[in-house]
């Protein structure tokens, strides 16, 4: 240890963006920097004013609460100082303050409010209450909710920066109240206490095509009540939402909706005040309004904004503002017309015959209107959001200097990092980046612009791996689960295709979700276990997780296959007809059984961790009978699968069904022929996208997951980012290659399902992984790719920054140096040519010699193989670029349809092709290759 060393962080629970806790017992993370030569803590000491407590041991994460318990409305200061395996200790940490964010059982009195007499279903509103405070006060604590959104302020001054709050729960079940410290705002004297409020998620419709309803509620309510704790040391709950409050209907915000957008007269003030109505107005099913609870995640916030990139004329003469990004958020204008003068802005992802492509929303206006007071105005829709990268504004001409986009997203911190040599996979990188952003808010989302914006289970569970390296998001998603938890019980343990569960008609009334899935129960709290090292998400969420897999079984009969059911199976391959997306090459009923097996596992897995041995055993025992049905059932012995499709090998070896050495080594040589075959295409949907190149890698077939990273034809990882794409699209082709916008009726540019892949760009590109829960132990394995000349992966662990970085030096015959920085009180297992097998904390390098690349033997033109044609990048583009000379049409269909085999020419592939055009092909490929 080096007298340096020191605690560099502190926090209580899983929120760093505010002092307030949601529990009693706050779990605390502490860091130590600059404890390089191997540093491991041997005990700490922490401190909480009161009480000082020595732990022995290693443990620095999610640390028990070792004081008596919080109580509601309290404030400690902890601290913490650490002792080295050495015996040298660190300074005690700076205070962390903790703050109760709680409220005692039955504290809660606060009672929806709202219209009594609205106008129209959705209304926004405004309410309103004064109270006096006659006496010095030591604290005010404002706890509020609402079933939809809302805007309190305090005596005129908005009590947080906080939008969208509290966010969308499952409404029956489940409400988060916002915590909020306004003694500032507050004086002697007469207060007030006001709240917009709008329906947002509460009155939504939801639904496909015609048939949408409201599901929740017809009208947005508002719940708050404020605590005062006087100098004296007593307390008084005040201000509770009741009878004593007014509402009036006339305020600046006309209309809002998640999907309709925005109307809002800034001519008007709310000004017709009446009593309120006082209850929820709730739809049938809905009428129960649950206590709520304190926040685990943090809330959306404004986290940037984007000044207008360009602006474009458009074939129709409309002038539109290019952001440069497609985002999530909304425009904030400064402008000044003729009072009533209305502005109107349309928003769009992409552009299409040089028009805004407003089809794709489908039934989403997406619209922001505003009507101007004649004033200097500062307009900016408060409680819906867009997703666009383009905007038309019409009514009032505004500069573009005096309109900015405002990014929206829930306020979680960053914590991962990649970068490589090749700028096309540093934007796809970025563009998993943006779509995470955009579809984190409140819930994890499957798309931020047209009529869905729903919680898709099936698309968070393929990416939570990408999202964990790459943002805090350990309370976000633990949030969400209880909410996945809350919506199985009503429904018998199967989870529902969306969470919250907003299309209660969707899907089949007699069977399991389909798989992929509702594995989101499963799959999502291991990947939290695995990244965070939080045993409690995995403890809270184990009856979800068993529910389940028994709801599965209870569909799937004793075979142990999961077979014969309506299933989304691997959903988007871009193989399937536009509006067919389920229609892959891989038999859903191989996805089905294979995600039962990996479920079975992870619940016999989390019952093993949590020390429930009975279940270990019985759900490790379904899992193995599921294991060998797979096998038996879809996996002949010479090393085929029954669907000879890239999604079933890398299911069977990434999912560990297969597990005979042999078998295993002839399902990767299959895979990697099926990739190349393809043309080193993309042949994977939502389920085998995330898996494909691990199972290449795992195989030994890390050349062939290259050529598939680095494509660029369609479909590819890169098509869309030579198409200028700044998020990941929903389909692999959303904009055609002729830049038409893709037919099918699903079409989104913001989906981050398909960005899974970055998971593998950390982890074996890059070479940075966890080998233990939560990064206790470090896995450095980078992988280095033949294209690129240098890839980086950093990480904030719970431990500190932990980072991998290789580059190449010395031409052909090159060197490649790795460096690595393991964090104090951890160690990593090392897979570096001639490095040790582990290593402690501090900073390492490590120099070997790169292999060269093997030579390519010169091709005999129609007579080669096909598999060496599409291998020699010189022999491909020869083939291709002649025959483009002679036939574009010809060219484009072989690049499609060819089937580039082993045993097939090229003269085979060339069927029908003229003489003199097979002569000159022939020559090309001999001379490119010569």
């Amino acid at each position: 240890m080096t007298a340096a060393a020191h605690i560099s962080g502190l926090r209580a629970e899983l929120r760093d963006d505010t002092a307030f806790v949601a529990t009693r017992t706050p779990r605390l993370t502490w860091t130590v920097a600059d404890g390089s030569g191997g540093w491991l803590q041997a005990g700490a000491e922490l401190s909480d004013g009161r009480e000082t407590v020595a732990l022995d041991g290693r443990d620095s994460a999610l640390i028990a609460w070792p004081f008596t318990p919080l109580t509601a409305g309290e404030v400690r200061t902890v601290r913490v100082r650490a002792r080295a395996a050495s015996g040298a200790e660190t300074d005690w940490s700076d205070p962390l303050r903790v703050e109760a964010g709680f409220l005692d059982d039955g504290e809660w009195v606060a009672r929806p409010i709202g219209l009594a007499a609205p106008e129209r279903e959705a209304q926004p509103a405004v309410v309103r209450t004064s109270f006096r405070i006659d006496r010095p006060i030591e604290r005010a604590l404002l706890f509020w909710t609402a079933l939809g959104v809302a805007e309190p302020e305090v005596n005129g001054t908005a009590v947080s920066e906080d939008v969208l709050s509290p966010g969308w729960t499952s409404y029956r079940d489940r409400l988060v109240h916002e915590t909020v410290d306004v003694t500032s705002l507050l004086r002697e004297g007469e207060n007030n206490l006001t709240a917009t409020i709008a329906g947002a998620w509460y009155t939504e419709k939801y639904g496909f095509y015609v048939f949408t309803d409201r599901l929740y509620g017809t009208q947005p309510s508002f719940l708050a009540q404020l605590r005062l704790t006087y100098a004296d040391g007593t307390t008084a709950t005040i201000a509770a939402t009741g009878e004593e409050w007014q509402a009036a209907g006339d305020g600046p915000v006309v209309d809002s909706g998640v999907y309709a957008g925005e109307h809002q007269d800034v001519r008007r003030i709310a000004s017709h005040w009446t009593p309120v109505r006082v209850g929820a107005a709730a739809l049938p099913g809905y009428e129960n309004v649950p206590i709520p609870e304190a926040r685990i995640a943090p809330p959306v916030r404004r986290i940037e904004t984007v000044a207008v990139a360009d602006v474009i004329t458009t074939p129709s003469g409309s002038r539109i503002l290019d952001f440069g990004q497609n985002l999530v958020g909304r425009l904030r204008i400064r402008v000044r017309g003729e009072i009533g003068d209305r502005l109107i802005v349309h928003h769009a992802e992409v552009l299409e015959d040089g028009e805004l492509s407003l089809r794709p929303l489908r039934n989403a206006a997406a619209t922001a209107t505003f009507d101007l007071s004649g004033s200097d105005d500062v307009l900016e829709s408060r409680f819906s959001f867009y997703g666009f990268r383009y905007a038309q504004l019409t009514g009032v001409d505004v500069d573009p200097a005096d309109i900015e986009a405002v990014v929206l997203h829930t306020d979680m911190t960053r914590t991962g990092w990649f970068e490589a040599s090749d700028p096309l996979l540093d934007r796809l990188h970025e563009n998993v980046v943006w779509g995470m952003r955009g579809n984190f808010l409140s819930i994890p989302t499957d798309c931020p612009q047209r009529d869905e914006r729903l919680g898709w289970t099936g698309d968070i569970q393929v990416f939570s791996p990408t999202a964990s390296f790459l943002y805090d998001c350990n309370g976000f998603l633990t949030s969400w689960l209880r909410d996945l938890a809350h919506e199985q019980k009503h429904h018998h343990g199967s989870v529902p295709l969306v969470v919250p569960a907003a299309l209660p008609g969707f899907g089949s009334a007699d069977s399991a979700t389909p798989a992929a899935w509702g594995d989101a129960a499963t799959v999502v709290p291991t990947v939290l276990f695995e990244r965070f090292g939080d045993r409690d998400v995995v403890a809270g969420q184990y009856t979800s997780m068993r529910d389940w897999v028994d709801a599965v079984l209870r569909d799937a009969g004793d075979s142990g296959l999961w077979a014969g059911r309506m299933q989304l199976g691997d959903w988007l391959d871009p193989a399937a007809p536009p509006d067919k997306p389920g229609q892959a090459k891989t038999d859903s009923d191989i996805v089905a059984t294979a995600y039962l097996a990996r479920s079975l596992r992870q619940v016999a897995d989390a019952a093993a961790l949590l020390g429930f041995d009975k279940d270990a055993t019985t759900y490790g025992t379904l899992a193995e009978r599921s294991r060998s049905a797979f096998v038996s059932e879809y996996v002949t012995p010479g090393g085929r699968m029954m669907s000879d499709a890239v999604t079933a090998y890398a299911l069977a070896l990434e999912f560990d069904l297969v597990t005979d050495p042999d078998l295993r080594r002839a399902l990767g040589d299959r895979l990697a022929a099926r990739v190349r075959e393809g043309g080193y295409r993309i042949g994977t949907g939502f389920v085998g996208t995330p898996l494909v190149a691990d199972a290449l890698t795992g195989s030994g077939h890390l050349a062939a997951a290259e050529r598939l990273l680095l494509q660029t034809e369609c479909p590819s990882w890169l098509y869309p980012v030579t198409q200028g794409a700044t998020t990941v699209w929903e389909r692999w082709d959303s904009l055609l290659p002729d830049g038409t916008v893709n037919p099918g009726e699903m079409t989104s540019f913001n989906h981050y399902a398909l960005g899974a892949v970055a998971d593998w760009l950390h982890r074996t590109v890059a070479g940075l992984a966890p080998a233990e829960p939560g990064y206790r132990r470090l896995r450095i394995a980078p992988r280095p790719l033949t294209a690129l000349t240098h890839a980086t992966a950093r990480h904030e662990t719970p431990y500190g920054t932990a980072s991998v970085s290789w580059r190449r030096v010395g031409g052909d015959s090159a060197e490649i140096i790795v460096t690595a920085v393991v964090p104090a009180n951890t160690t990593a297992e090392v897979s570096v040519p001639g490095a040790p097998d582990e290593v402690g904390a501090g900073t390492h390098e490590w120099r070997y010699r790169a292999e060269s690349a093997p030579d390519r033997p010169a091709l005999s033109g129609l007579d080669a193989p096909l598999s060496d044609v599409i291998d020699d990048e010189r022999a491909y583009r020869a083939l291709l670029d002649t025959l483009a000379e002679i036939d574009p049409a010809r060219a484009e269909a072989v690049r499609v349809d060819t089937v580039w085999g082993t045993g097939r020419t090229l003269a085979g592939a060339l069927m029908f092709t003229p003489p003199d055009a097979l002569a000159r092909v022939d020559a090309a490929v001999r001379t490119a290759t010569a």
